[in-house]
């Protein structure tokens, strides 16, 4: 027989029980649970970032107040209700709940305030936030 007409014969295949895989990717369970997480995740930054803003907003006004030529307290006081009234997102100190003092011949206002952020029904968060000048 002339080479180029010859076949080579294979073996046969056997054939192999094939390994049980394991599966991949979501299931709708493990979907849902995942939503139902980025969604409260989402809706507490919703609630809290508003508070988080205000906060470094009163943090700035006090720094730009402390760093300004106004020495006495009602100057002080009166520089913030300006401020105050200029940006309104500052709701939770007033100028009368500023702790004014004299530290090393610079002025040093501090405040202290609690915001209460409803969550649904009966459940709130109490977040408690201080600062004061540098």
């Amino acid at each position: 027989m002339p080479l180029s007409l010859r076949m080579t014969m294979r073996p046969a295949r056997r054939f192999q029980p094939v390994a049980r895989q394991h599966p991949r990717g979501f299931t709708l369970i493990g979907l849902l649970a995942w939503a139902i997480l980025v969604g409260m995740v989402g809706y507490l930054a919703v609630r809290v970032l508003p508070t988080v803003t205000e906060f470094y907003t009163i943090q700035n006004v006090v720094d730009r107040i402390a760093a300004s030529p106004a020495n006495t307290v009602p100057e002080i006081r009166a520089s913030f209700d300006k401020q105050r009234q200029i940006d309104a997102t500052i709701s939770s100190v007033q100028s009368k709940e500023l702790d004014i003092t004299k530290e090393n011949g610079r002025v040093v206002i501090s405040f202290a305030y609690e915001k209460e952020i409803e969550l649904f029904g009966p459940v709130f968060l109490l977040i408690k936030y201080a600062g004061h000048s540098k």
